[in-house]
């Protein structure tokens, strides 16, 4: 299965691959032509459930071109902010969370030290 927001679908039910997204927009490639300063309605599929959100494009580019295709590149602004946070496991907060907690060594560690017998002195 795709990852959250690996693809968007237009209103028009073209597909297009997200390449980066914000809570203002979005970058996505595809065969659709995309034209700066137009707009589009774009499906998404965020932690809030299924959208549809209105979008202009604000950039656009011919990424490949081939014999038999076109590939575009856009970038799309939102009308509103989305919320595109990946659902996943929380982070704590502060630099200071690890302190405190010891772990192993690293074996080219100067804590790690191999004695005469071979053996180390720390383990």
């Amino acid at each position: 299965m795709d990852e959250p927001l690996s693809q968007i679908r237009l209103r028009a039910g073209r597909q297009l691959a997200v390449i980066d997204v914000s809570d203002t927009g979005v970058m996505a490639e595809g065969e659709m032509r995309l034209l700066p300063g137009t707009h589009v309605e774009v499906h998404l599929v965020t932690c809030d459930g299924r959208q549809l959100v209105r979008s202009r494009v604000v950039r656009a580019f011919v990424r490949q071109l081939c014999a038999t295709r076109v590939l575009y590149r856009g970038a799309l602004a939102f009308d509103r902010p989305v919320h595109t946070a990946i659902v996943g496991y929380a982070m704590p907060d502060g630099d200071d969370v690890l302190s405190g907690v010891s772990g192993k060594p690293y074996p080219d560690s100067p804590d790690l030290r191999v004695g005469p017998s071979g053996n180390s002195s720390s383990l």
